[in-house]
């Protein structure tokens, strides 16, 4: 029986998403394709690894602009509440 290589299935990562717009499109996607039910599993698997680090990326950009945004109130910056 031969060997197979499995070099060429074994596609390059994706790069980082250029902003959080472009990194929730591609991930809405994602989940609609693998939510269709016709992956075969290794691509299914990619992704969800694919997924995951746009989730990442997603949650770490609003992290930040969490962080970033203040609201002046009584000529003191104080951090945003959302209520």
């Amino acid at each position: 029986m031969a060997k197979t290589s499995h070099a060429a299935s074994n596609p390059p990562t994706p790069a980082s998403p250029a902003n959080y717009e472009d990194a929730l499109t591609e991930l809405e996607r994602l989940v609609g394709a693998m939510e269709g039910g016709q992956m075969p599993l290794d691509s299914l698997i990619e992704s969800y690894r694919r997924g995951a680090e746009l989730l990442a990326f997603c949650r770490g950009r609003l992290d930040a602009v969490e962080t970033q945004v203040k609201v002046l109130e009584d000529g003191q910056l104080k951090p945003w509440i959302d209520a």
